[in-house]
């Protein structure tokens, strides 16, 4: 059966999709001795001669062989994170192992069921604060960057975690949290929760990718694109994530026949809560995958002219944030958000290794666009064009690399003694740390540097801004 078959994609005037499930690695693997991409089984673009460079065809090559990886060990990636997660909230639970082997001998040993509001997952013990800074409140030019990162960060957690936060701590309005259809994955792996402050502010969440979820992985490592109309080529994965529709794209509205995607059940919520308060705005937000959303989100709106959502938007704040799409995307994007006066602000912290991927050269067609906040590993913060070693394999910043995660392994010994105790790093996060010293950039990508970044570097970068019309530069307001 011929795979474009399967599904229309008249939606779009471009596309290349991978299937690896359809074929297997002798099959994946024939495609590193062939230009002709089209001749290949796993591989759904439109009909016709596509020849395509030696370097190109090598990442599809990889990307399809992570998906099938992925594929495999599904099961067993999902009951080692239950187990690691199961152990560690003991630990929690139990006030440590040697509490643990008391409480165990005493019969007295304390149980957290996942779905409760104390259980914390894997991302929550890199990183366990909840509380939002005392120190930046609203007014203050960090205070949106501020609570958007706790929200990324919070988001990992289960709905009864998340509900308790927002209500008991931050004492704000917890709207609702949901797990959205994935129409490509046929079944709900999508997340995100909305909330909204005291002073009308709703801010959605989206979660970013867990790391025992191969099917997260999945959408991240899918190097699909999509050519849209007049908005350029985006990422497959990412797209089927938020809500692309098999057969049908984006249509206006949500198919009646079809499960609810995230798309078109926050676009929902939105509308309905804008229109009972003539006064509120909202900011869209994620770290890592949930940044890549959040970040085609508005790209999706103004696709479908949704100016009424669009003149209420008020930012755009993402972390760790991986490429969306190529350069025309990122001109579409920059343009909305200029008409209607958005805020966009893009945070690296330091080497991440993610919001230097998929690579942006003439292998790959991705590109960043908006404000880049970057911080070093001292959380100081610029506005710059393009993060450093922008696609990180590089032997030029080996070395430069490789220091920097030494520096941050001593550095989470003693940032509690020069920053202060809210900033003490745990046991996971020091081991995260140590695999950085072979992997650099890894830890880096962790939500507990993004925390920090956002509350310690100071608040210049977040001065108004202008973008001018020529060549969209930033200027700061004198």
């Amino acid at each position: 059966m011929d795979p474009s078959a399967e599904c229309n994609k008249s939606f779009c005037c471009d596309y290349m999709l991978l299937k690896p499930e359809e074929a297997s690695v002798v099959e994946v693997s024939k495609i590193l001795f062939s230009s002709d991409v089209a001749k290949r089984k796993f591989l759904d673009c439109p009909e016709g001669e596509r020849r395509e460079p030696f370097g190109r065809r090598w990442i599809i090559f990889v990307s399809a062989m992570a998906q099938k990886a992925l594929q495999a060990v599904y099961t067993p990636m999902a009951k080692s994170g239950d187990g690691v997660e199961y152990w560690l909230n003991l630990l929690l639970g139990n006030g440590g192992f040697s509490r643990l082997l008391i409480n165990y001998f005493q019969d007295k040993v304390v149980y957290t069921e996942k779905t409760s509001s104390s259980f914390l997952s894997f991302v929550g013990h890199i990183d366990k604060r909840f509380e939002l800074d005392s120190k930046i409140e609203h007014g203050d030019a960090r205070y949106k960057a501020v609570l958007s990162v706790m929200a990324s960060k919070v988001s990992y957690e289960n709905r009864n975690y998340i509900q308790a936060i927002v209500e008991n701590h931050w004492k704000m309005t917890f709207l609702g949290f949901n797990d959205f259809w994935n129409d490509y994955q046929q079944k709900a792996t999508t997340q995100a929760f909305v909330l909204e402050d005291k002073n009308d502010l709703v801010v959605i969440a989206f979660r970013g990718t867990e790391p025992f979820d191969s099917d997260a992985w999945s959408s991240d490592v899918d190097l699909s694109w999509y050519e849209l109309p007049a908005v350029g080529k985006v990422h497959g994965g990412f797209m089927k994530a938020l809500g692309l529709h098999k057969s049908l794209g984006w249509p206006k509205e949500q198919p009646p026949n079809k499960p609810e995607t995230a798309y078109y059940a926050l676009r929902k919520l939105l509308k309905q809560r804008l229109q009972d308060n003539a006064k509120a705005r909202f900011i869209v937000t994620g770290h890592s995958l949930g940044g890549a959303l959040a970040a085609l989100f508005p790209a999706i709106l103004a696709l479908h002219d949704e100016s009424f959502l669009l003149e209420r938007l008020d930012g755009v704040y993402t972390f760790g944030q991986p490429r969306v799409g190529d350069e025309k995307f990122g001109e579409f994007v920059k343009r909305t958000m200029e008409k209607y006066s958005i805020n966009y602000y893009r945070f690296v912290y330091s080497y991440d290794v993610v919001p230097r991927l998929p690579y942006d050269d003439s292998t790959l067609l991705f590109k960043h666009f908006g404000t880049c906040i970057y911080y070093n590993s001292f959380y100081e913060p610029k506005i710059v064009p393009e993060e450093p070693d922008k696609n990180y394999f590089s032997l030029l910043w080996m070395i430069p690399k490789i220091a920097n995660a030494w520096w941050e392994l001593i550095r989470s010994f003693s940032i509690s003694f020069t920053r202060g105790s809210e900033y003490k790093e745990g046991g996971v996060l020091r081991m995260f740390r140590v695999i950085g010293l072979f992997t650099a950039g890894v830890p880096a990508h962790c939500p507990q540097d993004y925390v920090n970044a956002t509350r310690l570097g100071s608040s210049h970068v977040f001065l108004p801004t202008i973008i001018s019309d020529n060549d969209l530069k930033i200027c700061k307001i004198q």
